[in-house]
């Protein structure tokens, strides 16, 4: 009997070393991922400046789907979906209805399991990648997705600015609590002492000329944006019919900050046969900056169309450019204006916002009043 417990305890002892064996062994073995890289390297990329006029650009990703041995998947269709940080209402961002949303969704055939773009990065945090890698030959390899994930630090100089903005803050406080705190005596008739009545009236007069600086901005703003629909009145059109090619480019023509248009690009011969060699370069271009936010050049799928959404978190026209070529043709260009909708950051983020700069006045004022209340108590004791 007890030989046979025995062997009964050795027999279960070596059957789940075996499954644990097996199991170690299925988690080392080796997987289909994919790669991403980025020029610039990713600690070098900063997000988009809202308010600057210097150059910017895009940044270029790269998307490598490999077999477990590292060797490139060849005829690939990759799906992409990016998403932006989840949103901070304590610390916002400058595109703040960005934040938690769609940027963008592509699907592609890789012919060489590689996908290449540009794309424009709002905002700083964590952005999540989804990729979707499928043979466009059945049984080819097994599909498979992976999720990806990479950090954008902030612009240097947003807290460069902000150190300036809190300085002046700052002193504006101290000085008003210096003199708050100096409690001169009341003449007959008045009713606060005359340096206060000199610091409210030169509060007045910020206030007055701050109100002016939105008008004029704003009136400047608007002739702006009417001089640049003028020019945006001679676009590429949106379907071109030569004797070789039909290029036609469809999609939302009206857009909204945080959520996703879409836009899809067909090219046919002039049987309506697909074409599938041609090759797509797009542009998404924010028109008053002159900035390319999106760009791919690639490959339209087997029935000769290119499909997308992109969101465009600038509440100002873009333009979708397409253009096509060929080896045996002269290329084409297609496009779309899109006009986009802003949207005003709710009410509960300025009033964070607001209540950081009072914040700021508060700190300062009180610092003046403790120091205005330490000096007259030295100058008592004397």
């Amino acid at each position: 009997m007890k030989k046979y417990r025995l062997f009964v305890v050795i027999t279960a002892v070596y059957i789940s070393l075996s499954i644990l064996y097996s199991l170690v062994g299925v988690s080392q073995t080796p997987k289909s991922k994919v790669i991403l890289s980025t020029n610039p390297l990713l600690e070098r990329i900063f997000p988009l400046e809202a308010a600057t006029e210097k150059a910017q650009s895009p940044v270029m990703f790269t998307l490598e789907a490999v077999d477990a041995s590292g060797k490139l998947l060849e005829n690939a269709l990759i799906n992409l979906e990016i998403s932006t940080p989840k949103p901070t209402p304590w610390l916002t961002t400058d595109f703040p209805m960005v934040e938690g949303t769609k940027l963008l969704e592509l699907e592609v055939a890789a012919l060489k399991g590689k996908l290449e773009f540009q794309q424009v990065l709002p905002i700083r945090g964590n952005y999540e990648l989804l990729v979707k890698v499928a043979p466009l030959v059945a049984n080819a390899f097994a599909p498979y997705q992976e999720n990806l994930n990479f950090y954008i630090r902030e612009n240097p100089v947003k807290y460069k600015c902000f150190a300036v903005v809190a300085a002046i803050l700052l002193s504006i406080g101290l000085l008003g609590g210096w003199v708050i705190g100096g409690h001169e005596e009341l003449r007959d008739g008045e009713i606060a002492p005359q340096s206060v009545r000199l610091l409210l009236s030169g509060l007045t007069v910020i206030a007055i000329v701050t109100l002016l600086f939105i008008n004029i901005t704003g009136e400047v703003a608007e002739a702006h944006g009417s001089e640049h629909d003028y020019k945006t009145e001679n676009i590429t059109p949106s379907v071109v019919k030569s004797q070789n090619l039909d290029v036609k480019i469809d999609g939302d023509k009206n857009a909204t900050v945080g959520k996703l248009a879409n836009f899809s690009v067909e090219v046919n011969d002039n049987m309506g046969k697909p074409i599938k060699d041609a090759v797509l370069d797009v542009k998404a271009i924010a028109l008053e900056k002159d900035l390319t936010v999106f760009a791919y050049k690639g490959f339209p799928s087997q029935d000769g169309k290119l499909v997308w959404r992109s969101q465009f978190f600038d509440g100002a026209p873009h333009k979708v450019e397409v253009e096509v070529s060929n080896r045996q043709f002269p290329p084409i260009k297609v496009a779309q204006l899109v006009e986009v909708e802003g949207i005003q950051p709710p009410m509960l983020i300025r009033l964070i916002s607001l209540f950081y700069l009072t914040a700021i006045v508060g700190i300062g004022m009180t610092i003046a009043l403790v120091m205005q209340e330490l000096r007259k108590r030295q100058l008592r004791g004397i």
